[in-house]
């Protein structure tokens, strides 16, 4: 039975078992709800009465992520200039220097895990990397409007290259345990941005 995704939102925000929200994720295929359960050691009425399966756990699980991913880039409001959009690429390595290159991307970790084997999970996951490049999208946008970007730019195809030079840094410097990789890739896809502007 398909669910409405504000309520499912909500369930998963008000939800009281982070525990097993953190459990259901690193589970393999055949682990069953019950299982979660007893691993995140959480009653069965408890989980119940928020989740009706392990997938619908997954997936509340999911849109909590993108939303504390998207939720910690306050930036993302107004990226209708240069410097906006240079301070938002620069926010993202400091966050990175903070949590000293550990963790990589949420998302893109679920990716890893769900996008293959669960086609309801990785249509959510391409929705969340599709709400992270829209503020992007839009302030290019504007800027192409009003004159600072050439008119020939794309800017869906802009904002899609910066993102994945988001995720690729991501993942080099968790693996190197070097918030400087993603440093270098944020610098070269700000330089590709500005390729495009007219001045």
């Amino acid at each position: 039975m398909l669910r409405n995704r504000q309520a499912t939102r909500s369930r998963a925000r008000a939800s009281p078992t982070p525990r097993a929200t953190a459990t259901s994720t690193s589970s393999s295929p055949a682990t069953s709800l019950d299982d979660v359960r007893d691993e995140a050691g959480v009653s069965k009425s408890q989980l119940y009465h928020y989740f009706t399966d392990k997938d619908d756990l997954v997936h509340a699980v999911i849109d909590r992520t993108i939303e504390a991913v998207l939720g910690a880039q306050p930036a993302l409001a107004d990226l209708c200039s240069w410097p906006a959009i240079e301070g938002w690429l620069t926010d993202l390595v400091t966050l990175q220097v903070e949590r000293k290159a550990a963790g990589g991307c949420p998302i893109g970790g679920l990716a890893y895990e769900l996008a293959d084997r669960d086609p309801a999970a990785r249509r959510l996951l391409a929705d969340g990397y599709a709400r992270w490049e829209a503020p992007l999208r839009a302030g290019l946008e504007a800027m192409r409007q009003r004159g600072d970007l050439r008119a020939g730019a794309d800017p869906a195809r802009l904002a899609t290259a910066t993102l994945a030079s988001i995720q690729g840094g991501l993942l080099l410097s968790r693996t190197r345990r070097d918030p400087g990789q993603l440093r270098i890739a944020l610098d070269a896809a700000f330089a590709h941005l500005r390729q495009a502007a007219t001045t």
